[in-house]
């Protein structure tokens, strides 16, 4: 029997887009129902509401009252349908691990997506091959002709908003450098356990797959350096797409101990790169500076301030201050000589 569309949780979303495919893969591991939407805000669906920003995805969750509440930003949904559905859970209950997992997904969600931008606009073959898919994933009956030209459009408009997330000229070798280093990292840890934090899949996992779904998929000259730099990488997100038949255990989580020295050259790169990033940002937008100049890796970076990745890191400072003083003492341990205990000051 087919269950009731009003018992299944909607999302908007398209598969260019690594939030949507996040969240999709996070709906399957938990085994929570679902609709997916494939679409976006340029054409709106019909009887439901628009989320005050305008994100891909957006859930559509339903209150006691049958009024629809439309909501966007991969990281709050994930704790809300933590709250909401019981079990096969994505965050860890120990809090050293907790807030590593959440260190991590951070960085998924807000570094590796300026390399899925970078590769997907920075290169001609890759704007070629962005072009028409956005177009498609969005409007499969368009005549070949009109979604030519729609996809000019995009593209150009796209690879003039480079700058935004920090690719330029400048700054290309540093994104390019970090994202093959991080290659290497998760094939280690992948080899060792089989995701970031243990046996079993976490948000921080679902962040990077998505992130990936493009980088090492979609996306031409990404897709080839990480497919030449790890097949065991490329194998992965295959399995990751759907993990609805794993039954994880309380005792596939990493002890604290393991977790701090198995995550080391993540946390170091996390350090390297994102941490100088985060804090420049939050210097520059306290200073009510609209860009900021900095040195990342040793080399120059220069972008707009954001706004929302101040927030992010005035999150992971906020939640480091509220735990307790040895689970503090604990991730100084992890966290030292890797740039990131800054966090836990």
């Amino acid at each position: 029997m087919a269950r009731p569309e009003e018992d299944r949780l909607r999302l908007m979303g398209a598969p260019g887009s690594p939030y949507t495919r996040k969240m999709l893969a996070l709906l399957r591991y938990r085994r929570i129902p679902y609709a997916m939407l494939w679409g976006g805000h340029q054409n709106p669906i019909e009887g439901l509401p628009s989320p005050k920003v305008k994100l891909l995805p957006t859930f559509y969750f339903t209150g006691a009252d049958g009024t629809i509440e439309a909501a966007v930003d991969s990281t709050p949904i994930t704790r809300r349908l933590e709250t909401e559905y019981e079990g096969r859970s994505v965050l860890p209950s120990d809090p050293v691990l907790a807030y590593l997992n959440e260190l991590i997904e951070d960085y998924a969600d807000e570094w590796l997506t300026k390399a899925m931008f970078h590769y997907r606009w920075y290169f001609e073959a890759d704007r070629d091959n962005a072009g028409p898919l956005l177009v498609y994933w969005s409007l499969p009956t368009l005549a070949g002709p009109d979604a030519q030209r729609m996809a000019d459009m995009f593209s150009k408009r796209q690879t003039e908003r480079l700058y935004v997330v920090g690719s330029n000229d400048v700054t290309a070798s540093t994104i390019e450098e970090s994202y093959l280093r991080f290659i290497d990292i998760l094939d280690a840890l992948l080899q060792y356990a089989g995701y970031v934090l243990g046996a079993r899949p976490s948000s921080a996992d679902f962040a990077i797959y998505g992130q990936l779904t493009q980088l090492a998929i979609v996306e031409p000259t990404s897709a080839a350096l990480t497919r030449a730099r790890s097949a065991r990488v490329r194998a992965w997100l295959d399995r990751m797409e759907d993990l609805s038949g794993l039954e994880p255990s309380d005792a596939d989580w990493f002890m604290p101990d393991q977790a701090g020295k198995v995550l080391k050259p993540l946390l170091a790169e996390i350090g390297r790169v994102y941490l100088p990033f985060l804090k420049a940002n939050a210097e520059a937008l306290a200073a009510g500076k609209p860009d900021f100049e900095t040195e990342i890796d040793g080399q120059a970076w220069q972008q707009p301030t954001f706004p929302y990745q101040a927030k992010c890191l005035q999150s992971l400072l906020q939640t480091a201050k509220a735990l307790p003083v040895d689970v503090r003492d604990a991730l100084n341990k992890h966290l030292s000589g890797t740039g990131c205990e800054a966090l836990i000051q």
